[in-house]
């Protein structure tokens, strides 16, 4: 029981972080975003959208991963 107490810090204390450096957070993902506009530029909008949907499921699990 324990670890679920520590994985809700845990996400209280990254969704502190978001808002309050919200810059911070966006050239984290700067990357990214720059990806999927040069998927979308070269390959069209559909693609663009798959590979956004990949990231965030790539990125949802890194996040919830058990440790």
């Amino acid at each position: 029981m324990a670890g679920n107490e520590i994985d809700r810090e845990r996400a209280r204390g990254a969704l502190e972080v978001v808002k309050q450096n919200p810059g911070m957070v966006l050239f984290a993902l700067s990357p990214a975003i720059v990806a999927v506009g040069v998927v979308w530029w070269l390959l069209g909008g559909g693609w663009a959208f798959l590979l956004t949907v990949a990231l965030v499921a790539a990125g949802a699990v890194w996040l919830l991963r058990k440790r």
